[in-house]
């Protein structure tokens, strides 16, 4: 009976051996298996969403963001320049430069930035809101204005009658006027004169939207600077065109907004029925203190005539007799 015993025996630790070795190798297979699950992540994909960025933020890379590109030039509306207050419509059409946008500040490193203080008016606040028809609380001055708009053929002769007389006048320019008369802005500032901003292509400035209003007041004022004047902050209306809106609008962009007294319809020239004594006597009639006197540098288109150069030293000794002065209107920018 021994021996069959230990056959037994002999069988069930085989048997044993064998259920062992295969718990063992359940055992490895299943710690295999499970080891992918406990791997690291891989990193996602980068995004191919439109718009989504691809490249680490200035926090994670250490690098400064790009410098933005400038965007495309406006584009422009369609000229409409005319040659003097009242006439017809002339060409070639001038285009109107965009609105340029102002440099970045450079970065002033490390540390706060010093206090500029608030920025200085460029022109007081009671001109707000107004197109001014006069000087306000000038004494007896009277100031002479010039617009320009078309050509430049009387220039010569009221520069001539300025210098001689001693008297210094405001120039309305626009830029259309300033780019056919490239050495026109010298000449007036060299003479002493005052010039400012009468527009880019001289358009009625109720129909304009902000933009084209902009476009207008800025395309000018970098024309003009560039000729070497400097027309800030006055500014005038063509045809005197405004309403409280547009009034405003060039309001913020800096410029005080100036009329006139009297229109002298040199203008209308000899064919409209107008001689140089009735453009004396038109301006007289209207004499007061701070009296704003509108004139054109501009032949009229059908004559040739020029009668407000022509009239301007009657004007000037008639003013002058009765005993008034002369100022720019820079006597509107004092405190």
């Amino acid at each position: 009976m021994t021996e069959p015993l230990r056959g037994d025996a002999r069988r069930r630790m085989a048997a044993a051996a064998v259920v062992l070795a295969l718990i063992v190798l359940a055992i490895v297979l299943a710690v295999l298996l499970r080891e992918p699950a406990g791997s690291p992540p891989q990193p996602a994909a980068p995004s191919t969403s439109p718009g989504a960025s691809t490249s680490p933020g200035p926090a994670a890379s250490g690098a400064s963001p790009s410098t933005a590109q400038p965007s495309p030039s406006q584009p422009v509306e369609p000229s409409t320049e005319t040659p003097e207050a009242g006439q017809d419509p002339v060409q070639p059409p001038a285009t109107v430069p965009p609105v340029p946008v102002p440099p970045s500040a450079p970065d002033a490193g490390p540390g706060p930035a010093p206090d500029p203080g608030p920025p200085a008016a460029p022109f007081p606040s009671a001109l707000l809101g107004q197109d001014l028809t006069a000087i306000p609380n000038a004494g007896r001055v009277v100031a002479l204005t010039f617009d320009a708009g078309a050509n430049a053929a009387g220039l010569p002769k009221i520069l001539s009658t300025l210098s001689a007389k001693g008297v210094t006048g405001t120039f309305f320019l626009t830029g259309n006027w300033v780019e056919a008369n490239p050495g026109g802005v010298g000449q007036i500032v060299s003479a002493g004169h005052r010039v400012a901003n009468h527009s880019m292509t001289h358009p009625g400035f109720t129909g304009l939207d902000g933009t084209q209003i902009a476009r207008q007041v800025r395309g000018a004022e970098q024309t003009i600077l560039a000729a070497g004047g400097d027309p800030r902050p006055l500014f005038r209306f063509p045809f005197g065109e405004r309403d409280a809106r547009t009034i405003a609008a060039v309001n913020s962009l800096c410029y005080a907004a100036v009329r006139w007294t009297v229109d002298t319809l040199g203008w209308k020239g000899t064919s409209g029925g107008v001689t140089a004594q009735a453009v004396a006597d038109r301006t007289l009639a209207a004499l007061e203190p701070g009296e704003i006197v509108l004139m054109h540098i501009g032949s009229n288109p059908d004559d040739g005539s020029t009668l407000d150069a022509d009239a301007l030293p009657d004007i000037i000794d008639r003013i002058s007799a009765a005993g008034y002065g002369f100022a720019t209107l820079d006597a509107l920018l004092a405190p």
